[in-house]
């Protein structure tokens, strides 16, 4: 997956304007503790990365 996709993902689960500020701001678990950027910039792949979030927002199996 391309950090395109996990954006744009992203921004399709919670609204577009919120989006960067939750990656910036909220931790989460099956990250090991860290939030979307963090995560990303510790070299995560995205793919990876979207797993956690799908888990975490608890979005349905069609938005994997």
């Amino acid at each position: 997956m391309r950090l395109t996709e996990l954006w744009f993902r992203l921004e399709t689960a919670l609204d577009p304007s919120y989006a960067r500020s939750w990656a910036h701001d909220h931790v989460i678990a099956g990250l090991g503790g860290r939030t979307v950027d963090e995560a990303l910039a510790a070299g995560m792949d995205a793919k990876v990365v979207w797993r956690a979030v799908h888990a975490e927002l608890q979005l349905p199996p069609s938005a994997r």
